[in-house]
């Protein structure tokens, strides 16, 4: 039986030809549709922002890890930002345990919009591998260059969490439910997020 050679008679060079859509056709997003898509993610966090700056910070809050460990962390733009390829440095200034934020600051919004939320028992490791956020933040970073918006992408680390994995993953969770960032795979569908496609 020669299946190839059949296979190959169903479609025709020019049946390929007609078709208007090809796999490297890139998905185009507007100006516009990236900016309502900020806006949303900014609608939502503004206020956990703003009480954040308002709230004083606890030092040591991890005896349990509870709504009050949440209520008190640290709002993420006092953390201190560092660029993305910070791990390609040649001395990491961080490791150990950690809650990391990637965060963007569109011109055109008063607060960051905070796009990840992850933890770490090895902070110096764990960007340096394959990470689908990376993947993300890419296509968002390409898709907000070709609509001639700038981004302002950030990462910055938490250190000041449970070594214990199980208690900074439920950290980890409810910062998630708290500030609902985007390339989260628990949120998502929740923001019809376009650069996880």
């Amino acid at each position: 039986m020669n299946g190839s050679k059949g296979q190959k008679e169903l479609f025709t060079q020019e049946d390929f030809n007609k078709n208007p859509i090809s796999l490297n056709d890139e998905l185009s997003f507007s100006k516009d549709l990236i900016r309502a898509w900020q806006q949303r993610i900014h609608t939502y966090q503004e206020p956990h922002f703003a009480k954040a700056e308002t709230t004083p910070i606890q030092q040591s809050i991890f005896q349990t890890v509870g709504v009050e460990a949440i209520e008190t962390s640290p709002s993420p733009q006092d953390l201190v930002p560092l660029p993305l390829n910070f791990w390609r440095w040649p001395q990491n200034p961080h490791n150990g345990p950690a809650i990391y934020l990637v965060m963007d600051k569109p011109k055109n919004l008063e607060f960051h919009i905070l796009l990840y939320i992850g933890e770490t028992i090895a902070s110096d490791k764990r960007w340096k591998g394959d990470h689908d956020c990376k993947q993300y933040l890419q296509a968002y970073s390409e898709a907000c260059n070709k609509a001639d918006l700038k981004t302002q992408l950030s990462i910055r680390f938490w250190k000041d969490v449970p070594h214990e994995t199980t208690c900074r993953r439920n950290l980890e969770k409810q910062l998630i439910h708290k500030w609902l960032p985007a390339f989260n795979k628990e949120t998502r569908s929740f923001w019809n997020t376009p650069f996880t496609n």
